[in-house]
Formats: C-alpha cells, structure tokens, sequence
C-alpha cells in the first residue's frame, strides 16, 4: 500500500460495523416498501426531528466535508457564506412561506409542483434538468469516495468507484427513501464524532484560534491580502481583489445569499423531499428549522480545519503537504485526507475515515433517491407508462420502476465521477451546476408563488431562457488558469474570473435576472392564466394561512425561526 496510511484492524472493524449497519437499516425496512409510496415517498411518516437531520445530513456529503475543506484553504472563513447566508435565510424561507404549498398541495416532487401551478410541458423541462443534474451531484460523491479509498486504502480509483456505488445501491434498493433518510440520520452523528478530533487536534497545534490568526498573517500577507483575510466573513469584500474569492460583497449577496441559496434550498427536490417526507404540515414547516441549527456550526466542523492545513503546510517541520495535480498546484479537494493521516491514531483514524464514508452516502444516496422518485413520477409516469384505474397493479409497477431507476440511476453516476475528475474542486464543480438550473428554477417557482399571473407558457420560456443565458455566460467565461473547457470558455474568452466561485456566482445572478424578465413579459403576453379556483393551495394570496394557536409557543414554526435568525446574526457579528 504506496498511501502512507497504516490501518489496524481497530480502523477496519470500525468501518466493517459501519457498512453492516448501513446494509442492516436498508434490509430492516425492505419489508415496508410495498407499494411506490412507501419506496419513493417514505408513506410520509417521518417525525420532524429526523426529517430535519436528514435534511442537513443530505447536504452533508462530499461537497461539505471534501470540498468546503479544500474551500477553507482557498478562501478561508469566506467560505462561511455558504451557510450562514447562502443557507440560514433561504431554510427559514422555505419552511415559513414555502412548504406549505408543496405539502399542502400534495405533490409527490417539485417538477409535480409545477405542473398543478403552471402546466405539464414545464414540469417536463424541470424534470429532465434534475435528473441531470442530481446524476452529476451523485458523480460528485462517487468521485469523492474513490478519491478517498485510493489514498487511504490504496485501492485502485476504478475499482473503488464500482464498490462504492454497489453499497448504496444496495441500501437504497432495498428500503428506498426511508433507507436512505434513517442512514441520513446516523451519518450525521457519526461525521460529527469523526471529524471533531480532526478540529481540536488541529487547533491545538497551532496554538488555537489566536495561534492559528497569528501564524496565518504572514502567508495571508504574501498573497498580496490583509493579514486577517482568512479569519473574517464581510471585512474584505468591498472589493473582488481585496479577498480571495474574487467576489464583492454584492455578488456574494445577491449571486449567493438570494439566487443559488434560493435556488438550490427552496426550489432543489433533493432537500426538499426530505421535508416532504414528514408526518404533517407543522412537522414538514419545523424540518428545515431544525436543520439550519446544526447547519450554521458546521463550518467550525470542516471549514476550520482547511484554514489550519493552509498553516501546516506553510509551516516546515509540521509534514503536511497536498498531493500536486499536472500543472504543480496542490489538490484541495485531498486535504481533509491529509489532516486525517496527520492527527489521527488506529482506532480514531478508523472512526474518521467511515466519517468520511458516510459523507459520500449520504450524498450519493440523497440525489439518487431523488432521481428515481423525479424519473418515475414526473417522466415515466408522466410520458411513458400513465397510471390506469387498477392502483393495485399500477403500484406494483410503479415500484418496480422505482427499483431500475435506482439501479439506472447508480450506473449513470459512474461516469458522471470520471467528469467531475476534471475539477480542482468539487465544490466548484457543483456551484457550476447549481447556477445554471437551479436559480432560473427558483425565479419561476418564487413568481409561481407569490404572483398569480404567472402562465404557464412563461414559466416554460423562462427556464428555458434562464438555462441558455447560463450556458451562454458559462461559454463565453473562464476562470483564470484554467485547464480544461469543462470550466468554460469553451465559446470564446471574453472575461475571466479571478476563480470559479466568481464565475458561478454571476451566471447564477445572469440566469435568474433573464428568468424573471422573460416568465414577467411572457405573462404580460399570453393568456393562460388559470382560474383562482385552480391556484387555491398554490399561490401565496389564494391559500388559508396556518393558524398555530394550538401549537405551544416553543414548537411554533415561527418561533424556532426567530431563534434561528438570531444565531446566525451573533455569528456574522463575531467573524464579520
């Protein structure tokens, strides 16, 4: 084994308990899954507290724990804007103006959604644009796994790639999202426990948080930025070349913090079918709520870290250092490796590596249970094979259908990794992806929402405006130093962005702003408008507000959304 990792047989029965309960939980509920329902909608049963778990957990996978790792090296506590305003305001969104009409409307996916609000041909298009894009978001993972296997257990890339795939698989075939959501749930507990020791151990070698400021001031300062850069959120961003995220302030507020948040919380099936999966409208409400909690600690899990490992391997004598890619840069996305293989012993170093196993799970499985549910509902049921008056047999079909789309699902996202291969980090890669489908989705949901002349021929043209004006800026647009057309400009090089978040955040802004334009003229244009009868329970001014007197105060939706709000406040104070 060339990795430079020893595992004893302590780190190996750690991971070989893991799986057996990952496996166990799936075949556990197998019994249960006996219609479509069950399978891809989980009977909507799920208690809040669980569905809110699972809703952070979902999005706890590769993208976090690998790529905002790499993130914090690059950006350092600026990577904190994708929680505490790329996330926190959009979650209190969704949950008090959004879910009701997704859960009161009793639609099985977002695509369903638009459909009863606008028609069926831009359910078809968002269908058709998820399922694309959760196949790649399950690549990412994938990749992120066998880039772990290879390094820590010296496994062959390929290989790991087809094991990893065969896992989930196996659990989401055999319980499908109740599988998935209840695995959800340990993951997140067991990449906590994992990765704490990584955030004390590393702290403490560097002389903790006022250590690690003090020792980041001069390699902040010979990359040309303010000492601190690294150690704050909003101080640095009057200017795109005053911080390392090549963004002001106002593209990260409104490209971040209202577009692509918006946009991936509040209109992304993937997050959304968790809260959907509770046991009723108050729970479904409380989902998100819960979540955004641990959510906005999180980057002291992971993000934390990453600055530490910029100091390491600046420092001589630590021994920390990034594998190197063809062009001699280091490769971010290996860091929360590297710092597993620096601090922690056999035994911990097994509980940190299924930390980071059940990261990519719950990535993996999280986009491929939504897939099937998208493909089978939205696109199948839809064009395909519609239901007849026989539930029983259409059940029973449809299960089955649900079932292959898993299998399809699973064997497409293997080479969606070997794309996502061709990144320098996997968190830019999905950025890429979440601004050009979802913030034109989010312009013509919010407009679906919250104006009643919305028609159904201009939600179609916008998105399909939306997604072509991002193509197009995406095209015409580049990152400095980049090495491949997979990062754009494979049109022509009229700009160039400082990095790829730059790039992702305004393509996210351009596909909004064209959607909203085009589905607000498109309006204005046609005349089929649907009746306020039809738009009852789908639009904000024709839907019975929710009446919580009987709910006591401390359950209130509208209660953990002030707690919420006012945690995240105190935190952009103290790191602003």
């Amino acid at each position: 084994m060339n990795s430079g990792f020893i595992l004893s047989w302590i780190d190996y029965s750690v991971m070989i308990i893991y799986f057996a309960f990952v496996l166990g939980i799936g075949w556990a509920l197998k019994r249960y899954m006996k219609d479509a329902s069950a399978f891809l909608e989980a009977g909507r049963s799920m208690p809040a507290w669980v569905a809110g778990l699972a809703f952070i957990s979902t999005n706890l996978g590769a993208l976090e724990v690998m790529g905002m790792t790499g993130s914090g090296v690059k950006y350092g506590m600026l990577t904190t804007h994708f929680y505490w305003v790329g996330a926190i305001p959009a979650m209190v969104f969704l949950a008090m103006f959004m879910m009701p009409f997704y859960y009161g409307s009793k639609a099985r996916s977002v695509p369903e959604y638009l459909k009863l609000r606008f028609d069926e041909k831009t359910r078809g298009l968002n269908a058709i644009l998820f399922a694309v894009m959760t196949i790649l978001a399950s690549g990412i993972s994938m990749y992120a796994l066998a880039i772990l296997m290879e390094k820590v257990l010296g496994w062959n890339f390929h290989l790991s790639l087809i094991l990893s795939a065969a896992i989930v698989l196996a659990y989401t075939y055999l319980g499908g999202l109740s599988s998935a959501i209840y695995n959800e749930v340990l993951q997140f507990f067991i990449i906590v426990v994992g990765l704490l020791p990584i955030v004390i151990l590393s702290l403490k070698d560097v002389g903790g948080w006022h250590g690690l400021q003090q020792s980041l001031a001069p390699i902040v300062s010979s990359k040309g930025f303010a000492p601190d850069t690294w150690t704050t959120t909003w101080k640095y961003t009057g200017s795109a070349a005053a911080n390392p995220m090549g963004v002001e302030w106002y593209g990260i507020f409104v490209g971040l913090g209202f577009v692509l948040s918006f946009g991936y919380w509040c209109t992304n099936f993937l997050i959304v079918q968790r809260a959907m999966s509770a046991h009723s409208t108050t729970a479904a409400r409380n989902t998100p709520l819960i979540g955004a909690i641990p959510k906005m600690f999180i980057p002291f899990l992971i993000i934390v870290p990453g600055i530490v490992a910029l100091v390491l391997m600046n420092t001589p004598g630590k021994g920390f250092t990034l594998p190197l890619n063809a062009a001699g840069q280091p490769i971010y996305d290996y860091t929360i490796i590297m710092l597993l293989k620096q601090y922690l012993p056999a035994g911990v170093l097994g509980l940190g590596i299924t930390a980071l196993l059940a990261s990519f799970m719950s990535g993996m499985a999280g986009n491929v249970s939504a897939f099937n549910t998208v493909w089978t509902y939205d696109i199948y049921q839809s064009y395909i094979r519609p239901a007849t008056n026989n539930k029983a047999i259409d059940d029973k079909h449809y299960l089955f259908v649900g079932r292959m789309a898993t299998i399809f699902g699973v064997l497409v996202s293997i080479a969606a990794a070997y794309l996502a291969s061709l990144f320098g980090n996997i968190m830019d890669f999905l950025q890429t992806i979440f601004s050009m489908v979802n913030a034109p989705l989010f312009a013509v949901i919010f407009l679906g929402m919250f104006w009643k002349r919305g028609t159904g021929h201009a939600a179609f043209a916008g998105l399909l405006a939306g997604l072509l004006v991002a193509l197009l800026h995406h095209g015409l647009t580049f990152p400095a130093g980049a090495d491949t057309l997979v990062k754009g400009g494979w049109i022509a090089h009229l700009h160039a962005y400082p990095v790829e978040m730059a790039q992702s955040f305004w393509t996210a802004i351009f596909a909004c702003s064209t959607s909203t334009l085009v589905t607000v003229v498109v309006s204005f244009l046609t005349t089929q408008k649907k009746s306020d009868q039809e738009l009852t329970g789908l639009v904000y001014s024709l839907t019975p507000k929710l009446n919580e007197e009987a709910v006591p105060w401390y359950k209130r939706s509208s209660t953990l959304a002030i707690v919420v709000l006012t945690l995240v406040t105190i935190l952009t104070i103290l790191f602003w």
